[in-house]
């Protein structure tokens, strides 16, 4: 059993979709000018990542018409994870999080500091 499908059976619930191929990318790209996109990547081997992951996901109080939000499994999707590293211009750390408005970056953090995001500074 993947992490996400233990995720979902372990009663979280990731607010939104896995990322797992190129053309979700072009899509994230193309949806963050109608609402804020938001990628989280995570490293299924590391257990910050997953105290981390745990932590976002119980404090996230946002709808999917306010935010789409993205489940990025680094280890089991690497070649993606590269992919968003290089489209975005945003070095690779694990955990992480991206904020993706009109096309941009617009905020990131990796580790303990992505609870300093205030995602609601970004709603449009």
């Amino acid at each position: 059993m993947g992490f996400f499908s233990r995720l979902q059976s372990e009663a979280f619930s990731w607010p939104g979709q896995q990322l797992e191929a190129q053309n979700q990318v072009d899509a994230i790209i193309s949806n963050s000018f109608l609402r804020p996109q938001l990628i989280f990547k995570h490293s299924t081997r590391c257990s910050i990542s997953r105290f981390v992951l745990s932590d976002f996901i119980s404090n996230y109080g946002f709808s999917e018409q306010e935010f789409g939000a993205w489940y990025l499994d680094l280890l089991a999707c690497r070649s993606i994870s590269n992919a968003v590293a290089v489209q975005f211009n945003v070095e690779h750390q694990s955990p992480q999080l991206l904020v993706i408005k009109n096309g941009k970056v617009i905020a990131h953090a990796s580790h303990e500091a992505i609870s300093t995001i205030l995602l609601s500074e970004f709603l449009m």
